[in-house]
């Protein structure tokens, strides 16, 4: 079985899948070193092949409200190695209130 040097070849798109599957189970940390949660799914541009951003479930109560899952945008990002790094996270999320009727 011979390398392909087709753009998008199999193998290519294999090993992109490998690298990313492997941000799955991630620890992710603020900047301020505030555990907020692992990596539970990645959100996915397919059409341009990028990660759009992280999916984290069960998330600390100090950092979000009810341990409520959330979506970190990928520009948030700092680093990624052992454990995903942030450049920026708020200092809080809330959930919205009902709007009184």
């Amino acid at each position: 079985m011979g390398n392909s040097d087709t753009p998008g070849s199999r193998r290519d798109g294999a090993s992109v899948l490998e690298e990313i599957s492997e941000l799955i189970g991630l620890q992710v940390y603020t900047n301020q070193g505030v555990f907020l949660g692992n990596v539970n799914n990645l959100v996915v541009d397919v059409e341009n092949g990028a990660i759009d951003g992280l999916f984290v479930q069960e998330t600390n109560p100090l950092l979000v409200e009810g341990s409520r899952a959330v979506s970190v945008p990928y520009r948030w990002i700092q680093s990624v190695g052992d454990i995903v790094v942030l450049r920026y996270f708020p200092k809080r999320v809330s959930l919205r209130k009902p709007s009184a009727k």
